[in-house]
This record gives structure tokens, sequence and C-alpha cells, in this order.
């Protein structure tokens, strides 16, 4: 029996268009109605999710920046926070200024850019984020950044995650969220062990969490889970890591899942 759902937004939960559709949001309340935790597992900012959760009427911690904060939607409280490590951060931001490679950063739920350039307008778009462009001081940021974030063209992107990876190992966790996006996080974190803490906070046992995602970034918690489910336009490691795989975001695939292994429409698992 399923107790505990965690939901990715991008290319799972919301369609091409940015919305929850009429399907999802039924689902979504309904095994909400009988009993079943409902939460948001996300590579996004506190602040983008958040308005996804309160129009879903959720009332439970979100996990944000793919596991590294986890706070709750309504109060506002902090579960967990594990930013980067200050001087790996800081070695990050000097290799892409180097190199010249795009980076933007977060540091307390704000976007901070170098300048308002066609990435980060496309990435506030994408995210309905405003970006705070902050010039040269952005490759010496105080504080430590929750994530570093690049977007480039794919075979670019393929180029810039196998160089960090190499320099910095089991210094950061890198992992690409899409075609065009590498996250960098703190390499403690990832979506399966910040939805393994949710679930333990919850009392809930792992064989009763339900796990939805399409991406390299949702790949642990779809392993972690009881009961993974790939959308069918997701990479090909996390269709192989899934239990089970559900129909594309842009025809109702959470939906689909939520009514078939959690709500039992049209027969059970």
């Amino acid at each position: 029996m399923i107790k505990l759902i965690a939901l990715d937004l991008d290319d799972t939960l919301l369609d091409h268009a940015k919305k929850i559709s009429p399907r999802a949001r039924a689902a979504i309340r309904s095994a909400v109605q009988q009993g079943v935790a409902v939460t948001l597992a996300t590579g996004r900012m506190y602040c983008s999710a958040l308005p996804y959760a309160l129009d879903l009427d959720l009332d439970i911690p979100l996990i944000t920046y793919d596991g590294a904060l986890i706070k709750c939607c309504q109060s506002g409280e902090t579960l967990a926070h594990r930013p980067l490590e200050v001087q790996t951060a800081a070695q990050v931001l000097a290799l892409f200024k180097e190199r010249g490679w795009y980076i933007q950063a977060y540091v307390d739920d704000v976007l901070y850019v170098k300048e308002r350039d066609e990435k980060a307008r496309f990435y506030e778009g994408a995210s309905a984020v405003a970006a705070v462009p902050i010039g040269e001081r952005l490759y010496s940021l105080e504080g430590a950044p929750t994530k570093l974030f690049s977007i480039a063209e794919p075979q670019e992107l393929l180029e810039i995650c196998a160089t960090v990876k190499a320099m910095f190992a089991d210094r950061l966790h890198v992992v690409l969220s899409s075609s065009n996006y590498l996250e960098m996080i703190n390499p403690a974190v990832n979506k399966g062990a910040a939805l393994a803490f949710l679930a333990e906070r919850l009392g809930v046992k792992q064989s009763e969490v339900m796990a939805v995602g399409d991406s390299q970034n949702d790949l642990e918690m779809i392993e972690y889970a009881g009961w993974g489910v790939a959308m069918a336009n997701a990479r090909e490691e996390v269709k192989s890591a899934a239990n089970a795989v559900t129909n594309f975001n842009n025809a109702d695939g959470v939906a689909e899942a939520i009514e078939k292994y959690v709500l039992q429409v049209g027969g059970c698992r």
C-alpha cells in the first residue's frame, strides 16, 4: 500500500506548458483524501516549487534543489539544508570563469547570475524566478551555494559534465537534469537520500513509497522507492531502474500512475 508519493516537476507532473493538468490535480487530491502524503521532489528552487505545492493544497515538506533543501511548504520550516562546501564552490566558479562556461548560483534561495543574458532569461522564464545579476562578483560569492547550475547545448554540456566530474570527483554530485541543464550539488545530496529522510520522518516504510520522475537527477529516488515509476519520456537509465513506465508528461502520465498504483482505478499492481 502506497502511503507517500514523490513527484518530480519538470517533464513529469508538469506538461510542456509548465501546467498541472486537471486530471493530475484530481488524482493528487483523491490520494491526499485517502491519507496518502504527496510531495514534490525537484531540482528547482524552493521558491519556484512552492507555488505548485500551494496550488495543490499540499501540507508537507518539499524536496528541492535535488534534495539539498527540504522545507515545509506551509510553515516554511527548514528540515534539512546541505549546501556545497565553500572552497569547492569557489573552485568550480573559478573553473567556469576560466573556461567561459555559463554558470549560475543559488544562495539562500536567491538565484545569482553574472548578467541577464539569453540563458539567464530563458531560465527565468522556465522557472518563473527573477535572477539577480551581480557581474564579476558571481565568481567570489560569500556564503555556501545550495547549488551551482550550468546551461549549454547538449554536446558542450557533456564536455562540461565530464570535465567537472574528473576534476572534482567525490567533492560534487553532478547530474544532467535535461539535455541542456547540469546540476552541481553537495556529494551527499540526491533525491533518493532526501526521500528516505522524509519517509523516515513521516513514519513511512520504503516499500510504501512511490516516486515518479524522468531525468538523471530522479534516478536515486526511483531506485529508493518501493515502487519507482518512470515517465514514457524518461531517460533510458531511469526506465531501466523503474518498476513501471507510465505515459508521457503531456499525456497525463502522473495521473495514470496515481490512478493505477495508488487509487487502484481499473485494478491494482
